[in-house]
Formats: C-alpha cells, structure tokens, sequence
C-alpha cells in the first residue's frame, strides 16, 4: 500500500486499535493466471497467547482467523505461504462545500490497516476449537453482550470439521490515516465539525480520529 508520509499512523496503537475495532479482514492471497488472486472476507482477533500491546509493534504479533474449508482459497492456502490481510476503519466522502475557500476538489477520507505475515494452517479440531472460542471471546466483549457459550460447545464441535482456522505471524504492517492532513488547520476543522454533526455513524468516527491526530 502507497502510504504518503503526511498520512501515516501517528504510532503504532492507531493500527493495532483499527484491527480491534475493524476486525473484519479481506484476506488476499496469490492465486493462479487463470483464476487470478483470491480473496476471502473473514474475521481476524489476536491471539489471546501473543496478543499486541496497543502500544507495541505489530510485526512478530499472531493473528487467528478462519474460513469455510469447502472454499477454494482454503485448498489453495498453504503452510508458510505469505497472506495479505487489509483492515477498513473509518472512512468517509469530503465534500468541498465544508471548506470554506474556492478552488477546491473533492476527496474521500479513510483509514486502513494492511498486514502481511506467515500463515500456519490448524489441521487439529481442538486447535481449530480453540481459535473458534478465541473468536467469539473477542467479539462477545468487544460487541456482544457477553453471551455464554458453555451449552453451544457441543455444537461447535460437530461444525468444527468444516471449519479453516489459521495463525499468521505478522511480518510487516502499514496503515494510511487520510484525515485531511493536506489541507490548512481551519479547513481541517471545518471538516471535522461537519462530520461530527452528521447521522452517519462512519462521519462521527472519522471526526473523532481526526479530533485525536497530533
């Protein structure tokens, strides 16, 4: 990913708290002339085992995922082979009537995180199990309300054959932040205080992490 350097992370925390909150990866891998690349939307969490510190970096880190086996890029997948995850946050269209001068072009701000790392493909159920529940922990907490899932362990377990679970080992990490860095300080904030008036819940997100950059 191109990442012009007035719209990189401030530190390492924004890309690891944009996995956190985004934790809906599109999972990129090389596939065949023929076919071309495949590509494969999947819930990504860190592995509770290794999780990232939000300050820490994120290469060395783990990250747990799984995917439908009957799907092809789980065949095509292979132990040791490179996956791309990519990370979408906040993000929204910017209209040049917020800024308040002319000339003016329009723009579209957004936030992205894009992971390289190792893959290990999990063959053990237990294993397979155990990044399942990892999952539905992480999710509970993070946008659950905490649901039990003791009685449904039994369930789990008859669906787990079915079920692709992965480790990646994180090698490299960028995240581009575009939240009108380019533009002069009072145009930024006639931005800002336009997305944070909005209904739209993406506008209101990507003011406040406009609000936070240094």
């Amino acid at each position: 990913m191109f990442v012009p350097s007035m719209y990189r992370a401030p530190d390492s925390s924004w890309m690891v708290n944009l996995i956190r909150e985004n934790p809906l990866a599109l999972a990129v891998a090389n596939g065949s002339p023929e076919n071309g690349p495949f590509a494969t939307h999947l819930p990504v969490v860190f592995d509770p085992e290794t999780s990232a510190d939000p300050a820490g970096e994120l290469p060395g880190t783990t990250l747990l995922g799984h995917m439908n086996r009957a799907n092809p890029h789980w065949a095509a997948l292979e132990t040791g082979s490179v996956l791309l995850l990519t990370f979408t946050g906040p993000n929204s269209y910017v209209s040049p009537s917020v800024y308040g001068v002319t000339p003016a072009a329009p723009t579209w701000n957004f936030t992205a995180v894009h992971v390289r790392g190792v893959v290990e493909k999990i063959s053990s159920l237990e294993e397979s199990l155990d990044v399942v529940q990892s999952t539905v922990r992480a999710f509970e907490g993070a946008f659950g309300n905490g649901w039990d899932m003791t009685e449904s362990l039994g369930y789990f377990r008859r669906i787990a054959p079915a079920v692709g679970a992965f480790r990646l080992t994180v090698t490299g990490a960028e995240g581009m932040f575009k939240l009108s860095q380019e533009q002069p300080g009072d145009v930024r904030r006639r931005v800002r205080e336009s997305f944070g008036q909005s209904a739209c819940r993406y506008r209101r997100e990507t003011a406040g992490l406009m609000s936070r950059l240094p």
